[in-house]
């Protein structure tokens, strides 16, 4: 039987550059009521369900618009067919600290990946495939599993090609009883269609902001219209959702949050992607500058191809990205 593993760490306060509870962020939770509810009493989810398994055949679920028959189990640029394949699933302790709180974030992580990340660190996952293919009843029973573990919400992670699934099982499992948070973890590499899906489904969107060149990103993440999809990914998730906002202890409620991966060299596009976030989303963005890069998966995938981003990053590298958030006007920072 497939079963949730188990993830242990110790909760630490989250700290901000802009007091939350100052700035109008905080809600309470007790007055919280997810987004789906409302679109399921009305009968629209099950219409987004429809809708969804549409856009499987052809396949146009992701901006590689692969056109295959998924409906029939046809495989495409992410390697999944007909069913969502599941990896693993369990209340996750490592994720940013508005999302994992005191009891974790019930992640479940989907296997096959529409981009191509040179740098991947979970590449048997994201490039091999590795996982389980659930129907959208288990799936829910998963989504049902930890909520009964007191997770603070479901996360979705690595989602952009299973949208139409994700429909499906997120229907089953609030009718039998989901009232969590929905989170959805994504690379950014989203397609309008499936976000219009989404809009009054998900709670929290947590896209990474990998990169702003076209050029860079075609060559490390094998998808030269990353920053364009992303960039428009990024305003229509902000656009469903608005500025991040948590509870009294906070967790997050609903909101975008953005990861951002700072990079050797400066290949990322710390401040033009700052820029963007500051100008055209918000200021108020709550972003996670990250500074776990390291290149160990090069030696799994084309080791010696991409000299540029042989090493981790220095301090001196991430210190520079911090201020440059800071010199562009993004003011709200999670812990790594």
């Amino acid at each position: 039987m497939w079963r949730i593993g188990t993830e242990r760490s110790i909760f630490k306060q989250g700290m901000r550059e802009v007091d939350d509870s100052k700035a109008g962020f905080v809600r309470s939770r007790a007055d919280f009521r997810p987004a789906y509810l409302d679109i399921w009493d009305s009968g629209e989810l099950e219409q987004r369900v429809a809708r969804g398994l549409q856009l499987m055949t052809p396949c146009r679920a992701c901006p590689r618009v692969c056109g295959v028959d998924r409906l029939q189990d046809e495989i495409g640029a992410c390697r999944a067919g007909r069913l969502a394949p599941v990896s693993s699933a369990f209340p996750h302790h490592g994720e940013e600290n508005c999302l994992r709180g005191w009891k974790g974030s019930g992640t479940i992580f989907f296997s096959g990946c529409n981009l191509r990340c040179v740098f991947c660190q979970n590449s048997d996952i994201s490039w091999g495939g590795q996982g389980q293919p659930l129907t959208a009843t288990q799936i829910a029973l998963l989504m049902l599993e930890l909520q009964d573990r007191g997770c603070h919400n479901i996360n979705f992670v690595t989602p952009e090609h299973v949208v139409p699934q994700l429909l499906e099982a997120v229907l089953e499992a609030v009718e039998q009883g989901l009232r969590l948070p929905l989170v959805y973890n994504t690379s950014g590499y989203d397609c309008a269609e499936s976000l219009a899906l989404l809009d009054g489904v998900i709670d929290i969107y947590m896209p990474d902001f990998k990169f702003w060149d076209a050029a860079v990103a075609k060559r490390l993440v094998m998808a030269e219209d990353y920053p364009e999809r992303a960039r428009e990914a990024i305003r229509e998730m902000h656009r469903q959702v608005g500025d991040l906002v948590v509870d009294e202890d906070g967790v997050a409620l609903r909101g975008l949050l953005i990861r951002h991966l700072v990079m050797p060299r400066g290949l990322a596009g710390t401040r033009q992607i700052m820029r963007y976030l500051a100008q055209e989303i918000s200021r108020d963005t709550f972003v996670n500058l990250m500074a776990q890069y390291r290149p160990a998966a090069l030696v799994l995938t084309r080791a010696g191809r991409y000299p540029e981003i042989d090493r981790a990053i220095t301090v001196g590298e991430f210190v520079e990205a911090k201020q440059i958030c800071f010199e562009e006007g993004i003011r709200r920072f999670s812990d790594p």
